[in-house]
């Protein structure tokens, strides 16, 4: 059974996601009147087999994972303008700037002061290595151990915490899909992971349409999406929607394989571009 998609619902989900995460004034209301409309059933975690997840957690990655979730070739990115969607506590923003590439990172966490990020991030990273230990939806060739993936996390929000507290917001942009605070076509090239299409239980088709539709107006390149998959390891739902929804049809979708799979059969990503 699926909560009820009416149109205030939706308005609340796409606040609720970061609620917890930001834990303050609207958020908190939204969440606590989309808890009101829709109640998701008892049973429905116990029949999970992947990571089940409450929120959008702040979880960090570092340039070398982004790398291979979409297969960038960080030459031919120079002199690009790169806009990093949902980017969190990844380091991906502060080392490619240091590679010479031009990004900037937007996610709602950026209102917040570093020490709060901080705090935030750590309780994340704790509950997170904890409930994927056991789990059948992961394979562990690239991270070898649950303690080895807490230390690329860590490298992560750690470089992220330095570079925010030097840069603040002329390179980490706070706001919330599905608006974007850019001008249109001002970026070469955007990447969104471990947003849209992971946390499918979470946000629904229609944040993901006006999310994409959002990206697009604001890239004048491509767009590029990873994962693909819910943490059930499930390609998701949304896939075909996308590419049948008539408004849509300027758009071409493209599945593009990676070498890269921690998440079971996460080794795609999703390219946008115009027709």
């Amino acid at each position: 059974m699926k909560p009820p998609q009416s149109k205030r619902w939706r308005e609340c989900v796409m606040s609720t996601n970061f609620a917890k995460r930001l834990d303050c004034g609207a958020f908190t209301a939204a969440l606590s009147e989309a808890r009101s409309l829709a109640t998701v059933p008892p049973h429905s975690c116990a029949m999970k087999q992947g990571l089940v997840l409450d929120k959008v957690v702040l979880l960090g990655r570092t340039l070398d994972e982004y790398r291979r979730y979409f297969t960038l070739d960080l030459e031919g990115l120079r002199g690009r303008k790169i806009l990093d969607v949902a980017s969190g506590v990844s380091s991906f923003c502060a080392e490619a700037r240091r590679a010479g590439l031009r990004v900037t990172a937007f996610d709602a966490i950026y209102e917040l002061p570093a020490d709060e990020i901080e705090r935030r991030c750590a309780t994340d990273l704790d509950h997170v290595t904890d409930a994927i230990r056991d789990l059948k939806t992961y394979r562990w060739d690239f991270y070898q151990s649950p303690e080895n993936l807490r230390k690329f996390r860590e490298q992560a929000y750690r470089g992220f915490l330095a570079d925010y507290c030097a840069q603040g917001k002329a390179c980490y942009v706070p706001g919330l899909l599905p608006k974007l605070p850019f001008r249109d076509g001002e970026f070469d090239l955007t990447l969104v992971s471990y947003l849209l299409f992971v946390y499918e239980d979470q946000l629904d088709y229609e944040f993901h349409k006006r999310s994409l539709l959002e990206i697009m107006r604001v890239t004048c390149g491509e767009a590029r999406v990873y994962p693909i998959v819910t943490f059930e390891a499930k390609r998701s739902s949304y896939l075909d929607r996308l590419r049948s929804d008539r408004e849509l049809q300027h758009l071409a979708f493209e599945e593009v394989r990676t070498d890269f799979e921690f998440l079971l059969n996460s080794n795609f990503y999703l390219r946008v571009s115009r027709r």
